[in-house]
């Protein structure tokens, strides 16, 4: 065998170890997920525990970053050198942390829609307020409403004047305007507050919006856990791969067809 103590599994009994069928386990060989199988005089694949063991890794991979992603680590981890390939892995961790920040961003603005819901009267669909008034309500510079509605943060009509034309806060631009000006409070940065109205624009029960972004913080965390389960073989990958290069096959990755090469 090409590795060591290893003792010889045949497809089947590596089916049975991971749960993959046996088409699939072949489809994940020539897809470069595992390591190429040596194959006996009769053509059978001969596997070992390494195999089983990088499987099982690529299934919680999977479900960490999705399988197409999966596949793709799973074969650069085995060419790249030492500190790209752990870049890469890393970079599968800033990722979901990412995610779980703008959701979570998300769901920081809803709470705050919530508290300021609860403590301010509704204006009726017939109200406007003028620039004047609304920065007054707000708290805030007339200027600061004007570069908001340069931003894209807030949008308010115009209506013709005998001076030309003067801006008018709908209750669309009225609701908005106080979820920015809460947000920045926080202490968002324009870019934040853009992020979060547009994730929360045309959403109508807040209750059911916030459970929906919990339930997607509960699955970031069960994917970050299947992240951390790969990752102790997916460490032993990047260290062992430059003494094993020597394998039963060599080849290239075909980006298009997402299949191993032999060369």
């Amino acid at each position: 065998m090409a590795h060591g103590d290893d003792i010889e599994l045949r497809t089947a009994a590596v089916s049975a170890a991971t749960g993959y069928s046996a088409q699939q386990i072949r489809d994940l060989e020539a897809r470069g997920v595992v390591e190429c199988a040596p194959r006996k005089a009769n053509g059978y694949r001969v596997f070992s525990t390494r195999h089983v063991r990088d499987l099982r890794a690529y299934r919680d991979l999977a479900r960490a970053v999705g399988p197409v992603e999966a596949r793709r680590v799973m074969r650069q981890i085995r060419v790249l050198v030492r500190d790209e390939a752990a870049a890469l892995v890393a970079s599968l961790h800033t990722g979901l942390t990412r995610e779980r920040d703008h959701v979570l961003e998300a769901r920081r603005a809803l709470v705050v829609i919530r508290a300021e819901a609860a403590i301010e009267l509704e204006p009726a669909e017939s109200d406007t307020m003028t620039i004047t008034e609304l920065a007054g309500a707000l708290g805030v510079r007339a200027s600061t409403l004007r570069f908001w509605e340069t931003e894209g943060l807030v949008t308010p009509h115009r209506v013709a004047t005998r001076a030309g034309s003067a801006r008018r806060y709908p209750l669309a631009a009225i609701r908005e305007a106080r979820i920015v000006a809460g947000l920045r409070a926080s202490g968002y940065r324009i870019p934040d507050v853009r992020r979060a109205l547009t994730a929360l624009r045309d959403l109508q029960d807040i209750e059911a919006s916030l459970r929906a972004l919990d339930t997607r913080v509960d699955d970031i965390a069960a994917r970050t856990l299947s992240l951390l389960r790969a990752g102790s073989v997916l460490a032993e990958i990047i260290t062992s791969h430059e003494a094993v290069q020597a394998t039963c096959c060599t080849g290239r990755h075909d980006v298009k067809g997402d299949t191993w090469v032999h060369t």
